[in-house]
């Protein structure tokens, strides 16, 4: 196992992975921008360095700086949290090149996954049931008008490096497509430096349920059942639940198998996801591969006894898994909200102080966090503060823990959307696992903003 390892990240991933990291022995190493000094990621490492000023291109993005400081603090190895450059090919290889481990899979799966093209076509080789589309760049709005009317409207115009709804949008004729494709392209190319743009069919009335993946350099691949993440607003998931109440055990075994298929023909290894779009049908369609950690992963987490961290340690140090298919059980039903600092109607960000901050406690009650009171909330980094994570021995009791919890959250000094979140857990429809991705715009009526 490692004795030290540099975390390449900040907030609450970084301070997630610290804490694992102290109970197993290992030291840590925190970099932090201008506007992270008193982040509790930088407080719990063993040592912290300042990187850089706030904005990431000038911190957290430097994988110069990032690798000087992993050779000066001799840092065997670095984890990369999730975004930022945690699915950025060129910064594991930059780790391979000088010796450092990548926490992760190789920089040429990152490569191929990271591409939604490329995916499309490699999964499509793999046997893996793929959303109907196109998996080649669009060249103009012309071309993207000709193959969506080939497709057949709606259809969802995607950007190819995208992520976080960034560059996405669904279309329902040619006027819409002549508006949309344009400052899309522009979207992506400002956010990834990369404007390819490409076209699916839209499914309606889709759930988004997702694999959780682990494989080591061994050989040996095991699933970890699946999360619902379709409670979603501008494309991004709020809420998130595992087991999902819409699949049956059939339905269930068989995406798990597949996403181990998938997994085995890119020689795929450590941690990652699998993302599905499920149909009314219970019909799936690969989504993209996300080849990280993910924001989710306590809910799998909960329901499995894992600490995905600590697995995603050993595998990069070159053990074994020390379980099979076989051993992996599914024990209760776990719930995880995402908290942003935003306004709950509109969701424009709210930066600023946080004048009083009090977590909930309890037995079944998990809290992910890196602000206190005292802290300001940035305008340069993306709005979630924190995760609220609940546990149950069923959904209903998740869901009324999840509940009791919210209300014992305080948060002064900003706005954020945990009137929102409460909204959608008690909606009858909610309850009922009535959960497909347009649920905020379908059922949430006082929501101002429905992009």
């Amino acid at each position: 196992m490692f004795k030290k390892v540099l975390v390449a990240n900040r907030g609450e991933i970084a301070a997630r992975v610290i804490r694992t990291c102290r109970r197993l022995g290992i030291q840590t190493v925190a970099i932090y921008s201008e506007a992270d000094a008193a982040s509790l990621h930088v407080k719990w490492a063993d040592e912290a360095y300042l990187i850089g000023k706030p904005r990431v291109s000038e911190s957290y993005l430097n994988i110069e700086k990032i690798i000087e400081i992993a050779k000066t603090t001799k840092a065997e190895a670095i984890h990369p949290g999730y975004g930022l450059l945690s699915e950025n090919p060129a910064f594991a290889r930059r780790c391979e090149e000088e010796g450092i481990v990548f926490i992760g899979p190789n920089a040429d799966v990152i490569a191929k996954m990271g591409s939604k093209i490329e995916s499309r076509k490699t999964m499509a080789e793999a046997g893996v049931p793929i959303v109907p589309g196109i998996s080649f760049p669009l060249q103009n709005v012309e071309e993207a008008m000709s193959t969506a009317a080939t497709i057949g409207y709606p259809i969802m115009l995607k950007a190819s490096a995208g992520g976080g709804g960034i560059g996405m949008q669904i279309v329902h004729n040619e006027e819409e497509l002549r508006k949309a494709f344009e400052g899309n392209q522009k979207r992506a190319t400002s956010f990834f430096g990369d404007g390819a743009m490409y076209l699916e069919k839209y499914i309606q009335n889709p759930r988004h349920i997702e694999v959780q993946l682990l494989a080591d350099r061994h050989g040996n691949y095991v699933y970890l059942w699946e999360r619902e993440c379709s409670i979603q607003r501008r494309h991004q998931k709020v809420i998130e639940e595992a087991p999902s109440l819409f699949l049956d055990e059939q339905t269930r075994k068989k995406m798990g198998e597949t996403a181990i298929q998938a997994a085995k023909y890119i020689s795929y290894t450590n941690a990652g996801t699998i993302e599905f779009l499920v149909d009314e049908q219970k019909n799936f369609y690969f989504l993209e591969m996300n080849t990280r950690l993910q924001v989710e992963h306590p809910v799998t987490e909960e329901i499995t006894g894992l600490d995905l961290v600590e697995e995603q340690l050993r595998v990069a140090a070159g053990e074994k898994l020390g379980y099979s298919q076989e051993h992996i059980q599914r024990r209760g039903h776990a719930i995880e909200v995402r908290i942003y600092a935003e306004d709950p109607k509109t969701f424009f960000p709210s930066p600023g102080a946080i004048t009083a901050f009090q977590l909930p406690e309890g037995e079944h009650i998990r809290n992910e966090t890196a602000v206190q009171s005292g802290m300001v909330v940035t305008p340069f980094y993306d709005p979630m503060i924190a995760k609220l994570i609940v546990k149950g021995e069923n959904r209903k009791e998740a869901i009324d823990r999840m509940l009791q919890a919210l209300d014992s959250y305080q948060i002064e000094g900003i706005k954020t959307n945990i009137p929102m979140l409460k909204e959608v857990l008690t909606h009858p429809a909610f309850q009922a696992g009535h959960t497909t991705t347009d649920f905020v715009n379908r059922h949430l009526s006082n929501i101002s903003i429905k992009k």
